[in-house]
């Protein structure tokens, strides 16, 4: 069975378009993940999308998740509550001094509770002075990401919220595909 998606694009183009969210308290603490690892990644992956049909990594090898991670440029950022990871997002530096927050999410237990302004507010600035963290990068002109109607149903907001104008929109009919979740039956 086929669903249409719409798929939102937004960008910032200068650091002064973010507005920062309040940080929702001093149990929610955010890190790099500095050491590339595919086994973490994934994870974070499928308990962030597996409610939400993120499905375009499911069938990558290690390897393949091994050179996404080592792209030079690429980040992961995790949010964690307590010493529990409870979200995540992934910036990529791509030409021309722009920055992608490529994927972006709460695992579902910690949605609702302030931590994803926070954690994007936080990838975001991380986005804005990426250069000054990995040489040869070029400054950032440009961060962006993009949003579809299968994502939950705060994401547009937050994302408005944070300063992120929409520069183009595409609809498309597409398979409907059944994921997981973390694990099996997780969200069922």
């Amino acid at each position: 069975m086929s669903i249409t998606v719409t798929t939102w694009h937004l960008e910032q183009t200068s650091p002064s378009d973010l507005r920062p969210a309040t940080a929702p308290g001093d149990d929610v603490r955010i890190v790099r993940a500095e050491v590339p690892s595919p086994e973490f990644s994934r994870f974070l992956y499928t308990a962030v999308g597996g409610d939400i049909r993120w499905s375009d990594r499911l069938t990558m090898t290690y390897a393949q998740w091994e050179e996404v991670l080592g792209k030079p440029g690429t980040e992961t950022w995790v949010a964690y509550d307590r010493g529990t990871p409870a979200g995540y997002a992934e910036l990529e530096a791509q030409d021309g001094g722009s920055v992608e927050i490529v994927y972006f999410g709460l695992v579902p237990a910690f949605r609702g509770r302030g931590i994803g302004g926070h954690l994007l507010s936080y990838a975001t600035a991380r986005a804005w002075d990426l250069a000054e963290r990995r040489p040869g990068i070029a400054p950032t002109k440009r961060v962006w990401l993009h949003t579809c109607s299968k994502d939950g149903p705060h994401a547009m907001d937050n994302y408005l919220r944070r300063g992120f104008s929409l520069f183009d929109t595409t609809v498309e009919e597409e398979q409907e595909s059944v994921t997981p979740g973390p694990w099996p039956g997780a969200h069922g």
